[in-house]
């Protein structure tokens, strides 16, 4: 199939495409920087916007960046280019585990980090890691910049807190660096690599000098409406030395606070399973990386 017919407008600066989102009113419009989920369905004509505006233009948008504890990445950023960047992996490890499981190379070699947390895809990894990492979302809209905490951005699948009239604009990490040693751990189950995630598991854990956990963020994907931290799973973690007895205390809390469904890809009871798997390989592999 083809996209239903259009406009198109391509922006220069962050200003241009707010004065672009207002201009569009009530008709439906999209913004486009990959393009990676949106021209499929427009293909699919299961989206059909009125208005596409194309920020690839806007220079602003784009690069990766240290500021004091944080690590920034705009919303334009391509996702290899993060993939590949030092920067990632030294203050959002997680971050750097969980992109190469984003679709293919070539997918990510257009998808943005800002396209990926703008879509809400409830199976997406870098929602996930977002969420779990509690990044603070920058937006620009009528009023200005301001910004927005993660928590409470996902409200359903593919639906977000982000007004018409607003645009992503960055993204920000909070470091670790205070917490002690830090390592993290990403794993998931696709049909096939590179297709959606039918369920995935990330933990990112900070142990002191004695091996102590002192922080942990856990979190699932795919098993329910947006991605889920399991503040309760962390608990567990927190105050041991990541034992075993520890790690499963951990993943037999996840039951309370996921409520996934049964579809044609895997059951509601095959989910949780697999969760429960899935987060106990995540926490091993970050034990054993910030042991290292």
């Amino acid at each position: 199939m083809k996209a239903a017919a259009f406009d198109y407008v391509r922006v220069a600066s962050v200003e241009d495409a707010c004065r672009a989102l207002a201009a569009a009113g009530p008709a439906e419009h999209k913004i486009i920087a990959g393009g990676q989920t949106l021209v499929p369905l427009m293909a699919m004509r299961l989206a059909r916007p009125a208005l596409l505006i194309d920020i690839n233009d806007v220079a602003e948008l784009q690069g990766i960046a240290r500021d004091g504890p944080d690590l920034v990445i705009k919303a334009c950023t391509r996702q290899c280019a993060a993939e590949a960047d030092p920067l990632v992996a030294e203050v959002a490890p997680l971050l750097a585990k969980a992109l190469p499981f984003v679709g293919h190379r070539q997918t990510r070699n257009r998808g943005t980090v800002g396209g990926s947390i703008a879509h809400g895809d409830p199976a997406a990894e870098i929602p996930l890691v977002a969420l779990m990492l509690e990044a603070t979302l920058v937006v620009h809209g009528p009023a200005g910049a301001a910004r927005r905490p993660i928590d409470g951005f996902f409200e359903a699948p593919m639906v977000t807190a982000l007004a018409p009239d607003e645009c992503l604009v960055e993204i920000r990490f909070p470091g670790w660096g205070d917490a002690g040693r830090v390592g993290a751990g990403f794993h998931e189950v696709a049909s096939r690599a590179g297709d959606f995630a039918i369920v995935a598991a990330a933990a990112q854990v900070a142990l002191d000098g004695d091996g102590v956990c002192r922080r942990a963020a856990l979190g699932l994907g795919g098993v329910g409406p947006a991605p889920i931290r399991l503040a309760a799973a962390e608990d567990a973690l927190v105050g041991t030395r990541l034992e075993a007895v520890a790690i499963d205390a951990a993943a037999e809390r996840i039951d309370a606070a996921i409520e996934p469904d049964s579809d044609l890809h895997a059951s509601a009871g095959y989910r949780r399973r697999v969760g429960r798997a899935l987060l106990r390989r995540a926490i091993g592999d970050a034990r054993e990386e910030a042991g290292a």
